[in-house]
């Protein structure tokens, strides 16, 4: 089984580069289902894994001037500061039994896969949908800033992504063409770096209280980066559109398998 993590970490990466938003939500159910990671603490590596995966995906992107330095900042500031907080109070005071109905206790870990499950069929809904919105707007319109809804969208943005441990584009990226009015290019780009900083430091919340395996930690992560490397070279050649409606559809059976295996099936 670890073979298969080993790909399918891989697999991650080609998912990040051939689709961008989306694709790191992949890597807590390839952590808990294939490496056998406790779902808490697969969150933690996660957020590590997307954090590092997602700064190096960055780098084009601003070569290519497709990130607003500006709007990074002021979205990312209580997105950091909200996936902190959660990381290093907020989950390890979450009781182990949260609740029971019946002979069924819903302990953390089951509470946050199923968490973890409910965000990847949103995910999904978002890749699956033809957009033909606001989000589909490539003109470059004179920036505005709604500071009380980019503060809030950003902290829940970071809090959700301190729970469950995934990136959260397919949130960020809609919040910054609408609250922002970012074209959709530069809307990609600058959530690669808030991605990036607001899961580097939610990691950095847990490393005081977790005990980290650093070799499987940085194998997974430089096997996603070589994937995302190998997804950026075929971007060109593979229409992303389709592409992504077929693993929006791959990730909501994913999210559905979750559901039924941690209710039914543990």
């Amino acid at each position: 089984m670890e073979i298969i993590g080993y790909i399918a970490s891989l697999i991650i990466g080609v998912s990040l580069g051939l689709i961008g938003g989306g694709g790191s939500i992949l890597t807590v159910p390839v952590l808990v289902y294939l490496f056998h990671i406790d779902p808490v603490l697969a969150t933690a590596y996660s957020l590590f894994i997307v954090g590092a995966t997602s700064l190096v995906g960055v780098f084009p992107k601003y070569r290519d001037g497709m990130v607003n330095m500006k709007t990074a900042i002021i979205f990312g500031i209580p997105s950091i500061i909200s996936v902190y907080a959660t990381r290093k109070w907020v989950v390890p005071a979450i009781p182990e039994e949260i609740f029971t109905i019946g002979s069924f206790t819903f302990t953390k870990p089951l509470v946050i896969m199923l968490l973890f499950a409910l965000l990847m069929a949103a995910a999904s809904i978002s890749m699956i949908r033809d957009k033909k919105t606001v989000m589909d707007k490539d003109v470059v319109l004179e920036q505005q800033f709604n500071y009380p809804l980019i503060m809030l969208e950003g902290m829940l943005v970071g809090a959700l992504t301190g729970l469950v441990g995934a990136g959260g584009g397919f949130l960020i990226i809609p919040a910054l063409v609408i609250l922002s009015k970012l074209p959709m290019k530069q809307a990609v780009g600058t959530s690669l770096l808030i991605i990036a900083m607001k899961s580097l430091f939610g990691f950095l919340g847990d490393m005081s209280h977790t005990v980290m395996d650093w070799k499987l930690l940085l194998s997974v992560t430089a096997l996603a980066i070589i994937g995302l490397f190998i997804g950026n070279s075929f971007n060109r050649k593979i229409n992303p559109n389709s592409l992504k409606k077929g693993f929006g559809w791959f990730v909501l059976v994913m999210g559905i398998y979750i559901i039924i295996k941690e209710l039914f099936f543990k």
